[in-house]
């Protein structure tokens, strides 16, 4: 169990020559993350933004306003704390994976952060982790809703609507509808005449997140990548997003927020809720959220949110800017 430090004997830590070996989660011995009480001493030692080789979890208690580089997810209280360590624990090779990308695209063009996050995720459906949740996962009977478009495009005059089109699966994100929608935005980027772009999902939620039934498809990682790249919702969405809203109800989980993020303006209805579960999978945010998100309400409270999978409601959504307006 990782103990918990003072920002001194953090700071002695970081400046070790041999810190990433010394703190890797690849290491039987090491921790699966440091845990550091921000109430317990001077903040000016960490100053060092070393990063090192697992989450550093900050404990800050009501009261405390700095947050020093070096940390990646803030928890304010035991239970959060006790959240964030045990998701850790449970996956430290995904936890460790996403700090490492937040780390990166913190400072990173939208371009080089959904490379990196690609990347990354293409590995870690080949890890240990992904492959134990896979096994642990029951099967379920697959509903045939191939007749069905997965997105719906309608033109009218100088705006184009798309919408997500699976109710009966809570418009899981397929690969189907990846590119039904990388098409649709491809109208957009290609006519200048459209001037509003509008994105939004049918029956009782906007996206449930990635389709679960395909999840485990992807044999080889490299291939992932390349589809992943090459077919991007987010990047289009980046590059439309002057011209983009996104109308968000019901469940927002996954993909169903990460894509979003990317518009210009986010609109949610009173009865979403937003969380980002792919840590508990051995996975992370593979749909831009690393990039997105992000950009949004910052790498403290998207690392807060992968990492504890937490369901945040829609006022909180608010607050932190995650979303731009409140519909009743």
């Amino acid at each position: 169990m990782s103990r918990v430090l003072s920002p001194r004997e953090l700071s002695e830590l970081l400046s070790s020559p041999l810190l990433a070996e010394q703190t890797s989660v690849v290491r039987q011995d090491a921790d699966a993350c440091l845990i550091v009480d921000l109430s317990a001493g001077d903040l000016s030692c960490l100053h060092d933004r070393t990063s090192a080789g697992c989450p550093v979890i900050g404990f800050r208690p009501s009261g405390t306003a700095e947050i020093p580089g070096v940390i990646d997810v803030l928890a304010a209280t035991d239970e959060e704390l006790a959240l964030l360590r045990g998701a850790a624990c449970r996956n430290p090779w995904a936890a460790t994976v996403l700090m490492q990308v937040l780390r990166h695209n913190e400072a990173a063009s939208v371009a080089d952060g959904l490379l990196a996050e690609s990347l990354a995720y293409s590995t870690l459906q080949n890890g240990q982790e992904f492959q134990r949740w896979l096994q642990e996962r029951p099967t379920s009977a697959q509903d045939d809703d191939s007749a069905a478009d997965p997105v719906l495009l309608v033109r009218e005059q100088d705006r184009l609507t798309l919408t997500l089109n699976r109710p009966d699966k809570r418009n899981a994100y397929s690969a189907d509808m990846r590119d039904a929608l990388v098409a649709g935005l491809h109208v957009a980027l290609v006519d200048a005449t459209v001037r509003r772009v509008t994105l939004r999902g049918v029956g009782a939620s906007f996206c449930a997140g990635g389709d679960l039934d395909e999840f485990g498809a992807a044999r080889d990682g490299a291939e992932a990548h390349l589809s992943r790249t090459t077919r991007s919702a987010a990047a289009l969405l980046h590059r439309l997003a002057p011209r983009t809203v996104c109308e968000l109800h019901g469940a927002c989980i996954g993909a169903g927020i990460e894509l979003p993020a990317f518009a210009g303006r986010v609109t949610a209805r009173e009865d979403s809720f937003f969380a980002l579960p792919e840590v508990s999978m051995g996975l992370i945010p593979g749909a831009g959220g690393t990039v997105s998100i992000l950009r949004r309400i910052g790498r403290h409270r998207v690392a807060f949110m992968a990492l504890s999978g937490m369901r945040i409601e829609v006022g909180t959504a608010s607050d932190w800017g995650l979303i731009d307006e409140v519909i009743v």
